[in-house]
């Protein structure tokens, strides 16, 4: 077993449970902890919430170390769960003993990506989710080849978006379209690292999981064959082995 705990967090638009096909094998190594993060799954937004930002769900991170009396951690997250692990490092780097990142990057949005999440946000607000923003997201999240052959996996992918809140989604289409570039955070960050990414993804291409494991000190580069943006969820194996390389 791992001295340190390991904390995931999920990506957008989703909630913890895409972690379920990596829990057990890697609950076996160590303790593992996958919260739903602020507005998704059976996490609420709390009342009366401020202007969103991923600085406010790196808050919920460390408070919810300071409830279970972790000091230290191995912190990983999947796309948005990636940004807030790189939020948690800016507010806390003395948390971090090492690092996870799957599918996701440092750099903040483009003008145009930040519009279209504002798009999302608005429209998620007026209509709720159903009927779109599954169809919209699908073949940006899962690979070509999950798509053309794993129908069962793109009909749960599409069930956990079907049951996201729409405040939650909008809120975190607000906070990540105000997030800053991390790359600085990332030249800081001396652990133990991994970072994983879909051969297939076209979201965080394997070019730019490149890049952020070479600003990493001590970042190591896993691609993972027949797998898009949800690898935990396309290529369970191949994350549990990859993370497993941190834990050691």
């Amino acid at each position: 077993m791992s001295d340190l705990p390991l904390v995931l967090l999920h990506a957008y638009p989703v909630d913890a449970r895409m972690w379920n096909s990596v829990r057990e094998p890697l609950a076996e190594r160590t303790r593992l902890i996958t919260p739903d993060q602020r507005g998704l799954g059976r996490s609420p937004l709390p009342s009366g919430d401020t202007e969103p930002s991923l600085d406010h769900a790196a808050y919920d991170v460390v408070a919810l170390l300071d409830r279970l009396g972790l000091d230290k951690v191995v912190l990983g997250g999947c796309s948005m769960g990636g940004y807030v692990t790189l939020a948690v490092l800016r507010l806390a780097p003395e948390r971090v003993g090492g690092l996870v990142f799957i599918d996701t990057k440092a750099e903040a949005d483009t003008d145009a990506a930040r519009e279209n999440r504002l798009a999302v946000a608005r429209r998620a607000e007026t209509e709720g989710v159903h009927g779109w923003l599954a169809e919209s997201m699908l073949p940006n999240l899962l690979g070509e080849t999950t798509r053309n052959r794993r129908p069962e996996l793109v009909d749960h992918v599409r069930g956990l978006i079907e049951q996201q809140p729409p405040a939650g989604v909008a809120w975190a289409q607000r906070a990540m379209a105000a997030r800053d570039d991390a790359t600085d955070v990332l030249r800081s960050a001396d652990v133990p690292s991994v970072v994983i990414v879909g051969e297939e993804d076209t979201v965080t291409p394997p070019e730019k999981a490149r890049d952020l494991a070479d600003i990493l000190p001590r970042g190591e580069l896993v691609v993972l064959p027949e797998a898009g943006h949800l690898t935990p969820l396309e290529a369970p194996e191949g994350v549990v082995d990859a993370v497993s390389r941190v834990l050691r």
